[in-house]
């Protein structure tokens, strides 16, 4: 049998002194006399006592100590995206005054058939000892993830997503951000144009939407971001991207660009990787940047590898974005309301467009 943990009351004893005295010079909150200190502190060195437990500082706060943030994609894929990483480390500073840890957490169901598991993010999420959570967009999936949060009593955030009325949002200018780029392709001349889209629900399958089609993207991010193409652009093919991931875009290029008598003169794609791999599709092709096919992004990421380009995008503060969750989940703990806010992205011209062919 292991030996018993020492506690406070034990260093107390042997530095012969009041419990309340041991666990003020542990704590920090007064000043106790310098000698006393220094025989609290020999006292527990000698014990082996390192320190409060922090379970029972825990339970004595009623609070795990842990924010959960889930995501609807799995874990590896979601982070090959430098925009959650970015926003990840805001959402870190923003939670910095609680003290509290990231737990990050998938929203998947159990399989069909098999019986719940510790594994499965449904069970996760009814028992995870959590705080609060940031649920990451907010598709039919993550909306029964927060039915069983609300179930909880648990706070929650939502970023980019729409949970409802009651539920605070951390969210972009996503239309009116996309309508500023196909506005810029308009203005430049271009008649013709193709979206990349981000995936429209949960199964995240490619696809091609072709106009009259009256599928609308499940995810809130894709539907405004495709609104806002289709406000200047309402014929424009769109093919449906599994991922924000660069050979997602090569995959959608290489569809769009393999018939030359109805190649379009411009790509907007719905995110900085999936326009880089459109950029690698013509490239293949030798089809010219701009000078043949102008092309645009959004999120305002760093590329590695990818001069001589400099792609036109809408930059969005995914930094702030997080740390703005991360603020709103301190106001809650602590009593306050959550307060929703929107953030503004900044166009950003590169040289990945330009005029069409025609114009040239």
């Amino acid at each position: 049998m292991s030996a018993r943990r020492p506690t406070i009351a034990d260093v107390a004893r042997a530095a012969q002194v009041s419990p309340s005295t041991a666990s003020v010079v542990f704590s920090g909150n007064a000043a106790v006399a310098p000698a006393t200190k220094a025989r609290v502190l020999e006292a527990a060195a000698a014990l082996g006592y390192r320190g409060p437990d922090p379970r029972a500082a825990s339970l004595r706060r009623g609070r795990s100590g842990i924010v959960g943030v889930v995501f609807e994609e799995h874990l590896g894929a979601a982070f090959l995206d430098p925009v959650n990483t970015h926003m990840m480390d805001g959402l870190a500073e923003g939670v910095a005054p609680l003290g509290a840890g990231l737990l990050l957490l998938r929203d998947d169901p159990p399989p069909t058939g098999d019986a719940p598991t510790e594994t499965t993010g449904a069970l996760s999420l009814r028992s995870a000892p959590v705080d609060a959570v940031v649920l990451v967009g907010c598709s039919r999936r993550l909306t029964e993830s927060l039915e069983i949060l609300r179930a909880r009593g648990i706070p929650v955030i939502v970023m980019e997503g729409d949970a409802g009325p009651g539920i605070p949002r951390i969210e972009l200018d996503n239309r009116e951000a996309q309508r500023q780029a196909a506005s810029h392709l308009r203005t430049l001349g271009h008649s013709r144009a193709a979206i990349v889209t981000l995936p429209f629900d949960g199964r995240r399958e490619r696809g091609i939407l072709e106009p009259g089609d009256p599928r609308v993207p499940a995810i809130e991010v894709t539907k405004e971001r495709l609104a806002g193409a289709r406000d200047v652009f309402p014929d424009a093919p769109v093919h449906i991207a599994a991922a924000s991931r660069i050979d997602e875009g090569l995959q959608a290029g290489r569809m769009i660009l393999a018939d030359s008598d109805a190649r379009p003169t411009a790509v907007i794609a719905q995110s900085d990787l999936l326009a880089a791999g459109v950029i690698r599709s013509a490239e293949e092709r030798g089809i010219r940047i701009p000078e043949d096919l102008s092309v645009t992004g959004f999120d305002g990421i760093s590329l590695d590898g990818f001069a001589p380009y400099e792609l036109t995008t809408l930059v969005q503060p995914s930094t702030a974005k997080g740390r703005a969750a991360g603020e709103a989940v301190v106001r809650m703990l602590e009593g306050g309301a959550g307060v929703s806010l929107r953030f503004t992205c900044e166009f950003r011209a590169g040289n990945t467009t330009g005029p069409p062919p025609s114009l040239t």
